[in-house]
């Protein structure tokens, strides 16, 4: 009697310790698969977010110089029709992230600056020059980065940084719905993100 009560103890030691290799082994599995899942997601929303806006200008240039000691002032004027298309984009493919499969945490390392690119098309009228002070290459070159500085402090006052920063957080958005629908956690500098709202608060 003590011997089959014995193998029956064994037994079911044998049986538990199956169960567990088996439900443990199950559980990697799941989490090998939501790790694998999950760095596909980071890999599709890796690409340039990118927002489009256009500037139309016109610009008045004058240089005046004395010649002949202060007896004569010699003038150059034009003016300039700009027409430039920007973007501003984010490349998400340098996002740096870290997935942490022990606490089940995609954690979020740094988001790239925005890339501003200005192409800016100069049309010239009404080019005057005296013969002492003519147009040279210095004339456009200045033109070009006082353009160029204009059209900067313009895109600063519009809304199209805040329009790329919106679609910025709409594309991080999908991390924090696919990591939550998972049972995992979304960070950003080392704090949980809670809701898809407290995204718009985080600090770019």
């Amino acid at each position: 009697m003590r011997k089959i009560l014995f193998g029956v103890v064994i037994t079911l030691i044998v049986l538990f310790t199956f169960k567990y290799c088996g439900e443990k082994k199950e559980d990697g599995i799941i989490l090998q698969e939501h790790t694998a899942l999950i760095k596909e997601q980071v890999k599709n929303v890796g690409k340039l977010v990118v927002t489009e806006g256009h500037f139309s200008e016109v610009y008045t240039y004058k240089n005046s110089k004395t010649v002949f000691g202060d007896l004569l002032e010699a003038e150059k004027r034009a003016i300039v029709i700009v027409n430039a298309d920007v973007t501003i984009g984010y490349d998400l493919s340098q996002i740096e992230y870290e997935i942490d499969e022990l606490t089940k945490t995609l954690r979020i390392v740094s988001i790239p600056k925005e890339e501003i690119k200005i192409s800016p098309d100069f049309e010239y009228y009404d080019i005057q020059a005296d013969f002492f002070n003519q147009f040279e290459a210095k004339d456009y070159n200045a033109i070009k980065d006082t353009v160029r500085e204009s059209l900067m402090k313009k895109i600063e006052a519009s809304d199209l940084k805040s329009n790329a920063q919106n679609r910025l957080i709409s594309e991080l958005a999908k991390f924090y719905i696919l990591t939550s629908s998972l049972g995992w956690t979304l960070q950003y500098n080392e704090s949980p993100i809670k809701s898809s709202e407290e995204l718009l608060k985080i600090k770019l």
